[in-house]
Parts: structure tokens; sequence; C-alpha cells
């Protein structure tokens, strides 16, 4: 075993920041560089990193240096979605071609827009030889990790098999300007947040002592819409934000997903998955539920051991101080003392680190963000035909869903 693992991370935005806060809880590491196309993102990030204790990262103007910096063994890729494709050829022919000491490499979810990308991207991977991880936080969050163990354990041994899985991620809407241009970005909440639950929903529901292969996929139904954001008032908003006019290439800002699932033992289960754009509440809400013959497991980040109440004589400034994506400052306000560690982040990252040093593939990997993309396309053909669908890699290897290609007209969920 290695003893310490030198990171570095391409991408430099919100998400890496909050790999950052995580990594303070994680042994055996240095951020020893950071590259990103905004040099303001990168200069933040490296001031970050000193301040936690980190390490000082260098920061590269050109991502090929990174690469081959003998002191780089991982990276961290948390760049938007149109990106990862590229990145993740370019980390693995550096590596394919022994040009520095890179032994694993991680990704922000989705691990692509469509399964096309992400099929050249395992490829990739595989023929450099690399380790790689799939950053699903949602599967290593304590809640998540504690409440599978404690289902199977218990309530599957001494009743039987979990049947049900409810999961769901919703806040108000993405901080930045791409992942309102579903031409970049690949689509919209769907495949923003329902990637986490998707995979949330499985994990609860395979069989910890046969993995994950014991379960396997046999139809998918997804029903899609726009509930507020076509709103004049909102387009509006989003033109003052950000500059796009949502109404010309508009993307889902809700769905839902059932998928049903056959176990090797002949049982069906099932999932079911909502995600959405539209949720107005405290901030970012993470539930599940998880339903067998004689139990129940639930979970809601917004019920938190924290509160704190101010008064309509408080006026406190906008932030997001208590939460993720915090809609309001007065009132109940449910507050998460460590969301790094509530949300899985700290987990995820000691898991990837621990795995690298120790020269082995994580459990969370790149063929489970293959998977977890050929639902996510499944889900948008079944909303597409307005139809259940089976499950058939084949028949979603080339496809492009049509929120994707700004060629999707919203129009009535209704029959």
């Amino acid at each position: 075993m290695d003893k310490r693992l030198g990171v570095a991370f391409i991408g430099a935005g919100f998400s890496a920041k909050f790999h950052l806060q995580a990594m303070v809880g994680v042994r055996n590491l240095d951020i020893v560089g950071v590259y990103s196309r905004t040099v303001t993102s990168a200069k933040s990030f490296k001031k970050l990193a000193e301040d936690l204790g980190l390490g000082s990262p260098k920061i590269y103007n050109d991502v090929t240096e990174l690469l081959s910096d003998p002191a780089v063994n991982a990276v961290w890729i948390t760049t938007p979605n149109d990106t990862h494709l590229e990145y993740a050829k370019l980390v693995a022919e550096e590596a394919r071609q022994g040009k520095g000491n890179i032994i694993g490499v991680t990704i922000e979810k989705p691990l692509a827009r469509n399964v096309r990308e992400a099929r050249e991207m395992v490829k990739a991977v595989e023929k450099a030889g690399l380790l790689h991880g799939y950053l699903e936080n949602q599967v290593f969050m304590p809640s998540v990790v504690k409440g599978k163990a404690m289902i199977w354990r218990y309530g599957a041994k001494y009743s039987d098999r979990p049947y049900l899985a409810r999961a769901a991620e919703e806040h108000s809407g993405p901080h930045s300007k791409w992942f309102w241009i579903p031409t970049k970005s690949g689509g919209g909440v769907l495949l923003d947040m329902m990637c986490h639950s998707i995979e949330a929903a499985r994990y609860f529901l395979y069989d910890p002592s046969k993995g994950k292969d014991s379960l396997k996929p046999k139809a998918v139904y997804t029903e899609i819409a726009v509930l507020k954001w076509l709103k004049k008032k909102y387009i509006d908003e989003l033109k003052n934000r950000f500059g796009v006019d949502f109404s010309k290439a508009p993307a889902e800002d809700y769905a839902m997903t059932v998928i049903i699932y056959e176990d090797d033992e002949g049982n069906i289960v099932v999932s079911e998955t909502r995600t959405s754009w539209s949720f107005i509440g405290a901030g970012l809400r993470l539930s599940f539920e998880v339903l067998g013959p004689e139990y129940s497991l639930f979970i809601n980040t917004l019920q938190p051991e924290l509160f704190v109440f101010f008064s309509r004589n408080i006026k406190i400034p906008a932030s997001e101080e208590f939460v993720e994506k915090q809609n309001a400052e007065q009132g109940l306000m449910p507050s998460l003392p460590n969301e790094a560690v509530t949300y899985g982040y700290q987990d995820e990252d000691r898991h990837m680190v621990d795995s690298f040093l120790k020269h082995k593939m994580p459990r969370e990997n790149w063929y489970d963000g293959l998977l977890v993309t050929q639902l996510m396309m499944h889900a948008y053909l079944s909303a597409e035909k307005k139809e259940k669908i089976p499950f058939n890699p084949a028949s979603v290897e080339d496809y492009i869903p049509p929120v994707a290609r700004a060629s999707w007209e919203p129009g009535s969920i209704l029959p």
C-alpha cells in the first residue's frame, strides 16, 4: 500500500470545493494540483485547500502538464457534463503513454450525457489500465449505508428481502448557467439529479451478500414535464440571471421514473424515483423510503437534529449558511452541521482514496455510471414514447434524448 495519494482536480467550481470540505476528514492525501478554465476559480480553490490544511495545489494552465506531473497519482474530474468525455480521454491517454504516475481517476455524476459517451469513456480507462471511481455520493451517505445494513441484516434475514425503494432529490433549481442549456448539459432534472436517485434506490434493493449483478433491470417507465420554469416570470428570471432563453430550448424540471428489477431468485422488486427543480422549501431535500414485508425505512435530510429560528424582525442577507440551495432566511430553519458528511462526500472520497492507495477498484465505479446512464436513456425514451419499455441496452446505445437535441415539446402529460 502506498503511503499517500497526490490528488489533482480538473475543475474548481461548486462540486470541487464540496470535495475539499469532505477531504478534511480523509487521511493520506495531499491536494497537489488544480486545472480550471477560469483562473479565479482555480485561485479560490487553491486558497480553500490551503486554509483547510490539505496542501498548496499548483495551478496549471495546461491540463496535460497537470497529468504528466509525477506528484499527481489520482485525478478528480468535477467539470460540466459536456466536458466529461474530453477530460476522461485526456487522463486515460496520458496514463496509457506512461507520462505520469496516475493510477486512478474519479468523475462527478452523471458519468456522461448519453450511452455513446459513457461507453467511450469506459473503454478509454480500460485501455489505460486505470482504476476508476464514480462519484455518486448518495450511496455513501452515512444514513443510507447504515439503513441498508439494518434492513438487510435484520429485516431481510428475519422476514424477506425489501421489495420497494423510493428515492427523491428536489430543490429550486441549479446554480450555474450550463445546467439550463440542455443541448450542452445533455438534459434537465432527470439527467442532473435522477442519476442520484436511481443509483440510491438500486443500492437499497440489491442483496449485499450477492452484489449488484444479482439485480437485473427489466422495464422502465417515466414521465417528464416542465411544471414551473416555462411560466413567464421564471423565463424572465433565467434571462436576467444567466442570459438563457429557456423557452427556446426547455428541459424538464420534473421527472418520475419507475424501474422494475428482477433478482437472482426471480423476485420482482421496484424502484420509484422523483426529482424536481420546482421544489420550494428550506432547501435541498433528499428523501428515501424502503419497504419490506415486516419493516420500513425513512430518511429525510430536511429533518435533521439541528433547527434554528429567526423572527420576522431579523433581516438576514441571502445565503446558504444553513442548508444547500436555501430558499429563506427567516422562520424555523433546518441546518446541517456538516453537509459534506451528511450527503456522503466525506465517506465517498475516503473510499476512493483508500481504494487507489490499495490498488483496488472502488465499489462505485464507471461500470455503475454506465448502467445509470443506460437507465436514464431508457427513462427519456419511455417519456418520449409515453409507454413502459423493456430494458434493452442496445436500444439506447446511440440514443440522444429530444431534450438534448432541442427538439422536445413539453406539451401535456395527460394521455
